[in-house]
């Protein structure tokens, strides 16, 4: 059934036009369920949350350090990849200092800087002002290099059940061109490029509170991203801050977070200012042949 639902998406997505599919989950009187694009009676819409969950704000830290002077505004990158912030200071009372612009900044990995300083235009009296802080993940003064890449993962050859601008979930800008490629829960995941582990998740299980399930976010030397999602949980076995190599064993393929079925959702993202997108993409082979390093499973 999940496989003629997954075909389902894919045919009726290839004859739609450019709009969000919806799609229907009933269950029949003999406790199948099923999925289907007709509001039959009973049904109900399948709502699909193509969004990512990375709690940056743990790592992303804009700190206050009072002294005689005033307060210095110190922002905190602990994260292994560059954060590009940008700072604005609202609702400012008796504030000097408070710059004209918002401050936008290129935060390195694993640093620190001084983002203001402020002080009382009338020191009998208190300050009052709002710091307001943006960020996303990755530099965008980077440009994408032309890149094949690999099929990430080991044995096969497995299906694409949908492709990039998929009317069902790959159509906001984060998952736009993403693939999505059906396989047996614990398949071997690789990398399919060489760069930084920068953010993982391992431990969530079922549909949980992730609608990407468990993931391992990479950082390429040109500023892209690889991003591999709904894997096994405790499978991931890199750790954040970890060089990977291409075709390097990551994690494990499965059925987490909002996910219709196994199998790996791959997607490439860089910051394009202030967030990320997914970006066009291509495999160096077709997605149903053999990977040139697979080895087969476990």
């Amino acid at each position: 059934m999940l496989g003629r639902f997954l075909s389902l998406v894919l045919l009726l997505g290839a004859s739609l036009p450019a709009a969000a599919l919806t799609i229907y989950k009933y269950t029949d009187a003999n406790g199948v369920v099923t999925y289907t694009d007709k509001a039959v009676a009973g049904a109900k819409v399948f709502v699909f949350r193509d969004r990512m969950v990375e709690r940056l704000d743990l790592s992303v830290k804009l700190e206050t350090k009072k002294h005689a002077a005033g307060e210095t505004l110190l922002l905190r990158n602990e994260l292994f990849a560059p954060v590009e912030v940008e700072l604005r200071i609202e609702q400012a009372e008796n504030v000097s200092g408070v710059p004209d612009q918002p401050i936008r900044w290129v935060l390195a990995p694993r640093s620190s800087m001084r983002m203001a300083t402020l002080a009382a235009a009338d020191a009998s009296r208190p300050m009052r002002y709002k710091p307001k802080l943006r960020y996303a993940l990755g530099d965008p003064r980077l440009q994408p290099v032309l890149y094949r890449y690999p099929l990430p993962w080991q044995g096969g050859p497995f299906r694409l059940t949908q492709g990039a601008n998929g009317r069902y979930s790959h159509f906001t800008p984060k998952g736009r061109y993403a693939l999505d490629i059906a396989m047996p829960e614990g398949t071997p995941i690789v990398a399919a490029r060489s760069g930084m582990v920068v953010k993982i998740e391992n431990d969530q299980s079922g549909r949980g509170n992730n609608p990407s399930g468990n993931f391992v976010r990479i950082l390429h030397d040109d500023g892209t991203m690889g991003v591999y999602l709904h894997l096994m949980r405790g499978s991931v076995q890199v750790r954040e801050g970890q060089q990977v190599a291409m075709g390097e064993r990551i994690a494990r393929s499965g059925n987490t977070g909002n996910s219709t079925g196994p199998h790996l959702h791959f997607v490439i993202q860089r910051n394009i200012g202030l967030a990320l997108e997914s970006i066009p993409f291509d495999f160096a082979q077709p997605v149903d042949s053999l990977p040139n390093f697979a080895v087969g499973g476990e």
